[in-house]
């Protein structure tokens, strides 16, 4: 299984994404768009979305920190 974390470090809401995935014990990259304009534009093309936080998990797309959607994607 693969997990990204596509964030920024000033996001409140990328915090509880890979809070809520250490909890979970679920391995993830961290991925700092704000760092880093090349992974930006790659989120972006996959996302649709200027926002963080994205979350892929097995090349589906999660926007914000939809713990039911993060759920649903890890048991898949």
């Amino acid at each position: 299984m693969t997990v990204k974390v596509y964030s920024t470090k000033t996001c409140p809401w990328c915090v509880k994404v890979k809070e809520f995935l250490t909890e979970k014990g679920v391995k993830y990259e961290d991925v700092d768009v704000g760092a880093d304009p090349k992974a930006a534009n790659e989120m972006v093309e996959k996302s649709g979305q200027m926002g963080v936080p994205v979350t892929e998990i097995n090349n589906q797309i999660i926007i914000g920190f939809d713990k039911e959607a993060i759920e649903k994607a890890l048991s898949a």
